[in-house]
C-alpha cells in the first residue's frame, strides 16, 4: 500500500509567499501527498485566500486561534498529521518554494536507506541560485555541510526549511518544543534524532528559500524593534547546546562572547542589545520545556 505523506506548511501573515509554496507543491509527483496548513491566526486575509483550495479539496487549513510562533505551529501541524496516520510528514516554512522533483529525491533517498535514518533534509538555495546562509545543514558543532555533490551527506542539525520525517520517528521522539516560540526549535529537534540515528542532506531536493536578504540574523546589525525576538534565540541556543556536554558549553560561551564584541565594536542601541544577549543567555539555565509525546 502506498504511504500516506503530509507536507506540513505553517504560516503568519505571508499570504503571497504561502500562495506560491502551495503552488509548488501542487507540482510535486506524488499523488500520497497532501497539503496541510497551519495558519498562526494570520489577519492578512490568508484564510480568505486559500479558503476556494481548501473547498476544492486542494488543501487542508487549520487555524490555531493563535500566533504560537514557528516552533508551536510546527507542534501543532505535526501533531494533527500524526493523528490523521501519515506516514511521513514533510514540514516547511511559507517561504519555502520546492523544486518539483524536491520530494521524489526525499522519497528515493528513503528507499536506499531503507527507513534507517531519522530525518532527511533538502539542500536550500536562496534567489541567486547560492546555498541559503540560514539554512546550512551542520555536519558538527561547529562546521557545516560543504560536500554538494554527494547524494547523501551525513549531518546532525538541520532547519525546517524542507525536513523530512517517517512517522514512527515522531513517534518515538516526540514533537518540536513549543514553548522555543522562534529560533532553534528546528535545530534542537533534528539534534534529538541525530543522537539516536543516521541523519543525511540530500542533495538532489532543492527548495528555495524564498527569502528578502540572504544574510543570516544579526543582533548587532538589526532594527531596535525586533530586539524581542533574539530573547528567544540565546534562551533556546542554550537548551539545544547543554546537552552536548562541554563541547556545547564552549561553542556557547564562544558565540555569546563574539556577539557580545560584534555588538560592542559595529553596533548602535549598544546597551540594549547587550542587556538582550546577556539576560537571555542566564536565562536558558532554567529553561527545560517538557518534551510531549503523541
Amino acid at each position: 500500500m502506498d504511504k500516506r505523506i503530509a507536507a506540513i506548511v505553517v504560516t503568519y501573515n505571508r499570504k503571497e509567499y504561502l500562495l506560491r509554496c502551495i503552488e509548488a507543491l501542487e507540482q510535486q509527483a506524488c499523488p500520497q501527498l497532501d497539503i496541510l496548513l497551519i495558519d498562526n491566526a494570520s489577519t492578512d486575509g490568508t484564510a480568505e485566500a486559500v479558503t476556494p483550495l481548501a473547498e476544492a479539496g486542494r488543501v487542508q487549513y487549520i487555524n490555531t486561534g493563535a500566533n504560537l510562533g514557528g516552533a508551536g505551529g510546527f507542534n501543532f501541524g505535526m501533531r494533527a498529521a500524526m493523528e490523521a496516520g501519515y506516514d511521513y510528514l514533510w514540514i516547511m516554512d511559507d517561504d519555502c518554494i520546492p523544486d518539483p522533483g524536491a520530494l521524489a529525491a526525499l522519497l528515493e533517498a528513503d528507499r536506499k536507506l531503507e527507513g534507517n535514518y531519522g530525518f532527511l533534509s533538502s539542500i536550500a538555495y536562496w534567489q541567486d541560485g547560492s546555498p541559503c546562509n540560514m539554512n546550512v545543514q551542520k555536519t558538527g558543532l561547529k562546521s557545516k555541510i560543504e560536500d554538494y555533490e554527494s547524494p547523501l551527506v551525513p549531518v546532525i542539525m538541520a532547519t525546517f526549511v524542507s525536513a523530512f520525517f517517517p512517522a514512527c520517528r515522531v513517534r518515538e521522539v516526540g514533537l518540536p518544543i513549543k514553548e522555543f516560540f522562534i529560533w532553534s526549535d528546528d535545530l534542537e529537534y533534528t539534534r534529538r534524532l541525530s543522537l539516536k540515528y543516521p541523519c543525511y542532506a540530500v542533495n538532489g531536493s532543492r527548495v528555495l528559500h524564498d527569502m528578502k536578504s540572504n544574510d543570516k540574523v544579526n543582533i548587532a546589525t538589526d532594527s531596535p524593534d525586533r530586539l524581542g525576538r533574539y530573547r528567544y534565540l540565546y534562551r533556546n541556543e542554550v537548551y539545544v547546546y547543554r546537552r552536548e556536554g562541554l563541547r556545547g558549553w564552549v561553542y556557547l560561551v564562544t558565540r555569546v562572547a563574539y556577539h557580545l564584541a560584534k555588538v560592542v565594536l559595529k553596533s548602535s542601541h549598544k546597551v540594549d542589545k547587550l542587556k538582550v544577549i546577556l539576560s537571555s543567555f542566564f536565562s536558558g539555565f532554567g529553561f527545560r520545556p517538557p518534551v510531549e509525546k503523541i
